[in-house]
């Protein structure tokens, strides 16, 4: 700091040679002199020395804890202050005063309680995400197709329930008729034995010996054989196309479900995003909504499509079972009329030779 010395002016007045003032006044006036002198330097080289100070021990104020009040910082104490000249202000403090003076403990930190964060509010929406809640808020065309859907999937649990009925007692009556067929010994002791009988096998039998009576005045074995065997055939498509009624509507809706719940889909998704736009927004609890119920249908028509494509093979499976039984069946009562007519030509035979 640069302190024009020039410009201070000491109150000193010392004596002139010419003057004649007493010893103790000479000694006082030189005292005080040396004293303004002393001050003087020592207030201009203050500023550099605690300047040094601080360059030469850094960090020497440390953190003080939460709660407490930070230690009191090492500083030079700064040299007495003198009375200045009446030039400059009384206000202006020295630069030494500046930086050296240990600025003032802070208060005590207090752990401002804790406050709880405020939970965002839950987004209102504008009906219940349950399919019961979902259909009611739907539109008129995914309504309607997820009511077809519903519909579809009672249709296949139906179809089901009746066909597996009606396949296990057409097999029982098959397989039970099939072994008293094997124990016949002849075509007109098989026919006494199913004469009330319903089955297949049954029918099978009764128009063997039909066309057998039919036949008497045209008793040529090889066409007899052919028009049984044709008949055999008819009667057994006949049964297989009964076994198989009921099972197309079960393919129909294995094949079609998927793509009516895809159609509600596409109807619903184009219904929600006319909403975003009416709305102005992409908040979640508009959009979802509208979205969850075009989803709802594609659901609904993988419920309906899946168990329709697994009971149509199953049944697909069972009647394929059941006319293989019957084509056991039909090969017996075959070789049975193979038999009786060979016993027919040998008995005549045998009448001429007694």
């Amino acid at each position: 700091m640069n302190i024009e010395l020039a410009n201070m002016k000491l109150p000193l007045n010392l004596p002139s040679n010419n003057n004649k003032i007493p010893r103790n006044e000479r000694t006082r006036a030189a005292k005080a002199s040396a004293i303004a002198l002393v001050s003087l330097l020592t207030f201009s080289f203050a500023p550099h020395v605690v300047k040094a100070q601080s360059l030469a021990q850094p960090g020497t104020h440390e953190a003080a804890p939460s709660g407490q009040a930070p230690a009191a910082t090492q500083s030079v104490s700064p040299a007495p202050q003198i009375a200045q000249p009446s030039s400059q202000p009384a206000s202006q403090a020295s630069p030494a005063e500046q930086q050296t003076a240990p600025s003032p403990a802070p208060a005590e930190q207090q752990t401002p309680p804790a406050t709880e964060v405020a939970e965002a509010p839950e987004p209102i929406l504008p009906h219940e995400l349950t399919p019961i809640g979902m259909f009611m808020a739907a539109d008129y065309i995914v309504k309607a197709v997820m009511i077809g859907l519903a519909f579809a999937s009672v249709v296949t649990w139906s179809v089901w329930l009746a066909k597996t009925i009606e396949l296990l007692a057409a097999r029982s009556k098959l397989m039970r008729d099939l072994r008293s067929v094997e124990g016949a010994r002849s075509l007109e002791e098989a026919n006494k034995t199913l004469e009330n009988s319903g089955s297949d096998i049954a029918m099978l039998t009764h128009a063997a010996r039909d066309e057998i009576r039919r036949s008497q005045d045209a008793m040529i074995h090889d066409g007899v054989k052919e028009r049984i065997a044709s008949l055999f055939s008819r009667i057994e498509a006949a049964a297989a196309r009964r076994m198989t009624r009921g099972t197309s509507i079960l393919a129909t809706i294995g094949s079609t479900a998927p793509f009516v719940g895809l159609f509600g889909t596409v109807w619903g998704i184009m219904n929600a995003f006319i909403g975003i736009s009416k709305s102005q927004t992409t908040n979640l609890a508009v959009v979802a909504p509208g979205i969850a119920e075009a989803l709802l249908a594609t659901a609904m028509g993988l419920v309906a499509a899946i168990p329709a494509v697994m009971v149509y093979n199953m049944f697909s499976r069972s009647i394929n079972s059941y006319r293989g039984l019957l084509g056991d069946g039909s090969a017996e009562l075959m070789r049975m009329v193979s038999r009786d007519l060979n016993r027919a030509e040998l008995i005549p035979h045998q009448r001429a030779a007694e």
